[in-house]
Formats: C-alpha cells, sequence, structure tokens
C-alpha cells in the first residue's frame, strides 16, 4: 500500500531534533573556536594583538556560531505547521520559534561586541562584520536561504572561513594583510567540510524532503568524491604555505592523518550506520585546526 505524502513527512520527521541542546550543536562551536584562533595566532605571530580584543574575538565567533545554529531549523516550520492539532508537532513548533528567538538574541550580543571592536580598530572592521552576520544570518533564512539553492558548502567556506579569519585577524590588529587570507585556506577548507559532511550524513532524508543542498543536488557519488578531495586539498595548501614560508612547521599537522580514515570509511556506509559522519569530521577539524594554529608559530 503507497503511503502519502503527509504520512511520508510524518514517518521520516524526527521531532528531538529540535530541542534546544541538540539544535544548539555544541560539537560545532569547534568551528568557531578554531577559526577565530588561526586569526588570533597570525595576528600575534606576524604583527602586535590586543588580548582583551583576542577574548571578544573568541566570544563573538562562540555567538555567531550559536545563532547560526538555533536558526538553522526555523526553515522546517513549515513541515510542523501542518499538524498543529498533533501535540508532539505543535511542542516542536513551539520550540523552533522559541530557538530561533535565541539565535537572534545571540546575533544581537556578537552585533554588539562587533560594533565595540570597530571603536577600536575602525570601520573597515564594521563592514567585515555586517558581511559575515548577513552571511551567517542567510545560511536558511528566507530569501536567501542559500542552503536550498545548494551554495551553502560554498558560501560557508567564504563566510565562517576565509572572511571570519581575517575579521578575527583585522579585530586584534587593526590591519589586513594577504598573508593572513593564505593561511585561511586549509582551515576554510575544512569548515565547508563539516558542512558537506551534514549533507552526505543526512542525504536521504534531504531528498525526501526536497531540501536542495548541494550534495542532493550532484548526487551522493559525486558529493562523497568532494568530500575527499577537500581532504586532500587542504593537506595540500597547508604544504604550500609551508614551502612559502607562510607556516612554520608542518609536522603539529601529523596527529590529524589519524583522525581522516574514520570519516572516510563512513562515507561508503548505508544511511543509518553514517550518523557519526559529521561528528569525526568535527574531529578531524578541531585535531587539524589546533595543529595548524600550533604550526603558524612552532
Amino acid at each position: 500500500m503507497e503511503l502519502n505524502t503527509e504520512l511520508k513527512e510524518d514517518l521520516n520527521l524526527d521531532l528531538s531534533k529540535y530541542s534546544f541542546r541538540r539544535a544548539l550543536r555544541p560539537f560545532s562551536f569547534t568551528v568557531a573556536l578554531v577559526i577565530c584562533l588561526t586569526g588570533i595566532t597570525s595576528a600575534a605571530v606576524s604583527t602586535s594583538y590586543s588580548l582583551f580584543s583576542a577574548f571578544l574575538v573568541l566570544a563573538g565567533g562562540l555567538l555567531l556560531q550559536a545563532a547560526v545554529n538555533l536558526i538553522n531549523d526555523y526553515a522546517d516550520r513549515h513541515l510542523l505547521q501542518k499538524h498543529t492539532a498533533n501535540a508532539a508537532h505543535l511542542l516542536a513548533l513551539n520550540r523552533v520559534e522559541q530557538n530561533f528567538r535565541i539565535g537572534l538574541l545571540c546575533f544581537l550580543l556578537a552585533a554588539v561586541i562587533a560594533f565595540y571592536l570597530v571603536t577600536q580598530v575602525g570601520m573597515g572592521l564594521l563592514w567585515l562584520a555586517l558581511l559575515g552576520i548577513i552571511g551567517a544570518m542567510g545560511y536558511t533564512l528566507e530569501p536567501i536561504n542559500y542552503k536550498r539553492r545548494g551554495l551553502g558548502v560554498v558560501l560557508v567556506f567564504w563566510f565562517m572561513g576565509v572572511l571570519m579569519v581575517g575579521g578575527s585577524y583585522f579585530a586584534v590588529s587593526g590591519e589586513l594583510t594577504a598573508d593572513v587570507l593564505w593561511q585561511s585556506l586549509p582551515v576554510s577548507l575544512l569548515t565547508a567540510l563539516l558542512l558537506l559532511s551534514n549533507e552526505l550524513r543526512d542525504y536521504e532524508a534531504d531528498k525526501l524532503d526536497g531540501i536542495q543542498t548541494l550534495s542532493v543536488r550532484i548526487g551522493y557519488p559525486t558529493a562523497k568524491s568532494l568530500y575527499l578531495g577537500m581532504v586532500v586539498m587542504a593537506y595540500l595548501c597547508a604544504a604550500a604555505l609551508w614551502a612559502t614560508d607562510l607556516l612554520q612547521s608542518l609536522w603539529p599537522l601529523l596527529p590529524s592523518l589519524a583522525c581522516v580514515p574514520a570519516p572516510a570509511r563512513l562515507l561508503n556506509a548505508d544511511e543509518a550506520a553514517r550518523k557519526p559522519l559529521t561528528p569525526l569530521t568535527g574531529r578531524l577539524f578541531l585535531v587539524f585546526g589546533l595543529g595548524f594554529c600550533a604550526a603558524l608559530v612552532v
């Protein structure tokens, strides 16, 4: 017997994912930590910097990451609004809307920090901060919603990678150099990789719900090849930086190589077994990112 579309959505909708803790996605906070530390470490090596500003940059980055995570499920509310007579769906809808409001508050607090830093280093940071906040909010919010346009992986590379590293450097040093933008590339690739891993993990569910992520658009086999290619590119970029004296050493990156095989194996697993893909990619990101920051100075 063929199930109708509404019933299929009911059976496939995981209502528990709308809880505050799950929506907050604490494991993803490593992104803000590593990205901001990359900019701060680069500034500490190449120029004078403010320790207090460095603390504020980390706080602002974590708030921005929390905000992006908490508003991420807001685009799913239409799936819940059709079943408000169902108590479980209504509770999930209320949680989505509550998380969205908390996410907006996090954006506001990040903006306050950004404006304070602007008073310290100049208006150039204001434009970087505004671009970053707009880019972060546009991930799932209409009318931009570049997640459903298949642009999430590409734009996260720029907004949550290159732009955020450069902004962190600018906020603590008051200047922006081409060197730090080059230095941002390896961790920016792995930031985008973390989002790609999330798309690959949810590939079947996103395809069923009509969410046109990059992975859904190009197909699972191509997205899997892209994942492996981005891992290789991150290490090649680091090697190129070392060869051009923009990275002091490569040995701090060696421990991260041990984190590659586990998520790579899961790329060939079925949907149920693929659930740990994103946390394992997050572990790779964290170990590589901290090693990369060490490689900038060691």
